[in-house]
C-alpha cells in the first residue's frame, strides 16, 4: 500500500499556469504573494521549464508555453479563460503587495452581499487573481434540499 503524506498526497488540485518569462514570474509571485518555490526543471540553457510553488495551504505550478499542445500564455491568447481565487486572511494587504510588485487593479477590494471581501489583480503575465476572504459564510445562498 502506498503511504500518503504532505509531499505525496493522495489527491491535490494543482492549477498549472502557462507563461513566457518563468524566472521573472517566480521573482513576481515571492515579492507579490510570499510565494515560495518549491522545485523547478530547467532547460539546456538555463532558462525555467517547469516549476512548483507554494502560497500555503496552496500550490501551483508554472510551465513555459507550449504552441504545439495550445498551452498558451493570457498574452498569446489575448486573455485568459480563468480567474485564480486565492482566500487569504487579509486580501486588502496582499493586493496591495502584489500591486507594489508590478500587478494591475482589475477590480478593486469591495465587500459582497453572499459575505466575500474581494477584489481582482491581473499580475504582469496576465493572469487574473481574485483576492478573497469569506467573511460571513450565513450570507452564501443554500442549495435546495
Amino acid at each position: 500500500m502506498k503511504m500518503h503524506s504532505q509531499e505525496n498526497p493522495a489527491a491535490a488540485f494543482v492549477p498549472m499556469l502557462y507563461l513566457k518569462d518563468l524566472a521573472a514570474a517566480i521573482t513576481f509571485y515571492k515579492k507579490a504573494f510570499g510565494a515560495t518555490e518549491r522545485w523547478r526543471v530547467s532547460n539546456a540553457d538555463g532558462s525555467v521549464h517547469v516549476a512548483e510553488m507554494d502560497i500555503p495551504p496552496a500550490s501551483f505550478r508554472m510551465h513555459e508555453e507550449v504552441s504545439r499542445d495550445g498551452a498558451l500564455s493570457p498574452p498569446t491568447l489575448k486573455g485568459t479563460t480563468v480567474i485564480i481565487n486565492l482566500l487569504v486572511p487579509d486580501p486588502d494587504r496582499l493586493a496591495a503587495q502584489a500591486i507594489a510588485a508590478g500587478a494591475k487593479e482589475v477590480s478593486p477590494m469591495r465587500d459582497y452581499e453572499y459575505g466575500f471581501r474581494q477584489g481582482t489583480i491581473a499580475d504582469p503575465f496576465g493572469h487574473l487573481w481574485c483576492l478573497e476572504r469569506m467573511d460571513d459564510l450565513n450570507k452564501i445562498p443554500k442549495l435546495p434540499s
